[in-house]
């Protein structure tokens, strides 16, 4: 039988398989708006339990190799100073979520060149010495790197990501089966779901949690503005950026410097606000 026959039938396949993935999507809104207004409504596949069973994994592994390699909270200052600054930022987050103050959150420093930082679903955070070393950041800058993590986590992107992940994976194998392209013909598939869909979301990631971080450091007192000087820092250490757009998993440096400009400006009211507090 010629595949030109099969295309009604590939498209009954690919419809019954969207529609039982669907089904199994629940529809959430993660985190309340805030003052950046992120309502963004969010498709999960991927139950928060299974999510955050892995990351637990992942993260007891971690934390026992950087242990065992010595370089686990070795600079006391580095360790106190990060932590204050997490201390700042936690009870913010009940602005977005209020279950997450109640999370078992956990900060710390590990002794690396690479220069990034990173939160776990649950709240296990972790700040590379590289990051606050090459960069020399501030603690204001400090805080708009951290609140950027921690707003991944209060929107629980990763779970999206994975659940994305996992939905196209059905579309993905009954088309690959029905046409037989191989294996071959299914990585080329997978490209293409990524270079439509999936890249541009991971963008869409990362202007929300640009946006939520500006409002957690500013609601604890940490200049927002920052984090324009921030990611000007990490632009100039990361060198050029890809030469397409539409290819890069995370905004362009000029589109980003904007956004937060605008942002870092919204939330400059609550900034004040917590200044007089302090």
């Amino acid at each position: 039988m010629k595949f030109i026959t099969n295309g009604r039938m590939l498209k009954q396949l690919l419809l019954a398989a969207s529609v039982l993935a669907l089904a199994s999507c629940e529809t959430v809104q993660t985190t309340q708006g805030g003052a950046v207004g992120i309502e963004r409504q969010q498709r999960m596949a991927v139950s928060a339990e299974a999510i955050e069973q892995a990351s637990n994994q992942q993260y007891a592994e971690l934390i026992a190799k950087e242990r065992q390699k010595g370089t686990l909270n070795r600079n006391p200052g580095q360790v106190n100073r990060v932590r204050a600054i997490a201390n700042r930022l936690i009870p913010q987050t009940a602005v977005f979520r209020p279950d997450a103050t109640k999370w078992d959150w956990e900060v710390n420093v590990l002794t690396a060149p690479e220069i990034n930082a990173w939160v776990m679903p649950g709240g296990k955070m972790g700040v590379n010495t590289g990051l606050i070393e090459k960069l020399n950041l501030t603690d204001d800058e400090l805080a708009a790197v951290m609140g950027h993590e921690m707003a991944h986590v209060l929107r629980e992107h990763a779970r999206e990501r994975a659940s994305e992940q996992a939905l196209a994976g059905v579309g993905i194998s009954i088309a690959s089966a029905v046409l037989g392209v191989g294996d071959i013909g299914q990585k080329g598939m997978e490209f293409a779901y990524m270079g439509l869909l999936g890249l541009p979301n991971s963008r869409n990631h990362e202007t929300e949690a640009d946006r939520i971080g500006v409002e957690l450091a500013a609601r604890a007192g940490y200049d927002p503005r920052a984090a324009v000087t921030l990611w000007q820092k990490m632009g100039q250490a990361a060198g050029g950026e890809p030469a397409f757009k539409f290819l890069s998993t995370h905004p362009t440096r000029e589109d980003r410097l904007s956004d937060l400009t605008v942002y870092a400006q919204r939330v400059m009211p609550l900034y004040e606000k917590a200044r007089t507090r302090r």
